[in-house]
């Protein structure tokens, strides 16, 4: 897109916020005229907006559900629901709606020769993770690369930048993908699928098919989970440049066309010659920090992308055993009286706690909060051979302690009648009361956080300083 094409373009800017607020700040530089819309109106709300108004922009604050008369294009913040009163606006009058995503795709390049291609990865749990190991495996390889998208890097500051980059390793959400119809990755992922954001969505099935908008149009590879049969279906119905493969990852042998894993070794059955015959050993199990069954698959997946660009095995293995992990996943906070002390605070939904309670045995599980219309049987079925006991906390905590009473009995469970902060001193210590030595205690809510802290990092720090309380006072 050339400068020509935004000068005097009436373009809606939907919301403040990380995305909104570059997006306006963008449009105008171009030549746009932009109004932006906000729900809100409180003061953080009018200091941004005094900002963009400094720059020729318009805000109208606590009014985000008009369209702007004369409005050509509105360009959304992700979280914004597709069923507001200004988008069933905008399909009345016929203006398109683009993400923040969308349009960097667009602006990919502007003025600056040919744009680096997006590695792109997307799944219910473990994007941020596969995104980052699949930045250090690029920089490992001598690649100029930058891990953006919804990982918090703006994806419109990495296309726009001063810094000019081979590759992108581009984490999106169902919210960015469902808002950038054009989005067409060098080649993608999808890590897994599980019920999740379904009240934004309105369905599974709606769920499912903005996560599938990342195989689109893809040109080298298109990487599903062998595990997950729904990821496979997405690849089968995606329309993509001929000549894209279908890669597959598993935690087991790989077969032609996967990655796997052999005798505690990642090899690559994919990307070598006569891959019906030979595989590439890529890294070693312990390469990968930590070592967690559903790590090891996030690794997988991200030298599955990798390798779909070109990068040599070396630099896998050297990608990998540099990078580490962000706090509160899957993070080992203390061993206190032969008891490890794990903090999973980011699995904040059943299928994360799930990943997380399938890589410990014995198990003292801290668990509650928020939880956002979910059902816990098949997450309590599936891993109540590994409990010693359970700690439940947060104010929904009461269908985790049903779902424990039907499906696993004998497992005790103190449950703490509390969600106020410091509930989380007294959840370590009754776990630490159920535990022996050997166990583990973990925190891995399946739940949101906002009943009792400000995020889950909030709520890890509340672990991590609760099990620092127990340790013995060191000299």
């Amino acid at each position: 897109m050339t400068d020509t094409t935004w000068t005097g373009k009436r373009v809606t800017v939907a919301g403040l916020g990380v995305s909104g607020i570059p997006a306006a700040r963008v449009l105008r530089g171009l030549g746009a005229q932009v109004t932006v819309v906000n729900d809100g109106d409180d003061d953080r709300s009018r200091a941004q907006a005094a900002e963009l108004e400094a720059l020729g922009v318009t805000v109208r604050l606590g009014d985000g559900a008009t369209l702007p008369e004369g409005t050509e294009l509105i360009v959304t913040a992700p979280g914004w629901k597709p069923d507001k009163p200004l988008f069933l606006a905008a399909a009345e009058a016929g203006v398109e709606i683009w993400g923040d995503v969308e349009l960097a795709w667009r602006l990919r390049g502007h003025g600056r020769g040919e744009p680096a291609p997006w590695l792109a990865v997307t799944g219910t749990n473990g994007k941020t993770t596969t995104v980052r190991m699949l930045a250090s495996i690029l920089e490992a390889a001598g690649l100029r690369t930058a891990a953006v998208g919804n990982i918090g890097v703006s994806l419109l500051d990495a296309v726009l930048g001063d810094e000019q980059y081979d590759v992108l390793a581009v984490e999106l959400s169902s919210y960015q993908l469902h808002w950038a119809p054009s989005l067409r990755a060098h080649s993608a992922a999808v890590l897994n699928l599980a019920p999740d954001h379904l009240d934004w969505h309105g369905s599974m099935e709606a769920y499912a098919a903005d996560k599938g908008r990342i195989y689109e149009g893809n040109q080298v590879a298109c990487v599903y989970n062998v595990q997950d049969p729904a990821t496979e279906a997405l690849v089968r119905e995606a329309d993509v440049e001929e000549g894209c493969r279908a890669i597959g990852f598993t935690l087991g042998p790989p077969a032609p066309s996967q990655l796997g894993v052999v005798d505690g070794i990642l090899v690559d059955r994919a990307f070598v010659a006569n891959r019906r015959k030979n595989a590439q050993e890529l890294a070693d199990v312990s390469d990968v920090d930590p070592p967690a069954p559903h790590n090891i698959a996030n690794a997988l997946a991200a030298a599955a992308l990798a390798r779909a660009y070109g990068v040599e095995p070396a630099a896998v293995r050297d990608g990998l055993r540099a990078f580490r992990p962000d706090a509160h996943r899957i993070e080992h906070v203390a061993d206190v009286a032969g008891v490890a002390y794990v903090d999973d605070s980011k699995a904040t939904n059943t299928h994360a706690a799930e990943a997380s309670l399938a890589a410990y045995d014995p198990i003292v599980w801290i668990a509650g909060g928020l939880a956002k219309g979910a059902a816990f049987d098949e997450l309590v079925e599936k891993s109540a051979k590994r409990l010693r006991g359970a700690v439940l906390i947060g104010a929904d905590r009461a269908l985790i302690r049903e779902a424990l009473a039907r499906h696993a009995p004998e497992v005790p469970v103190v449950d703490l009648d509390r969600t106020d902060t410091g509930a989380m001193s007294a959840a370590v210590r009754e776990a630490a009361r159920l535990a022996r030595p050997g166990d583990t205690v973990l925190m891995a809510p399946a739940c949101a956080s906002m009943d009792m802290f400000t995020n889950y990092n909030k709520r890890g720090e509340a672990f991590a300083d609760a099990v620092r309380e127990l340790a013995p006072e060191r000299d």
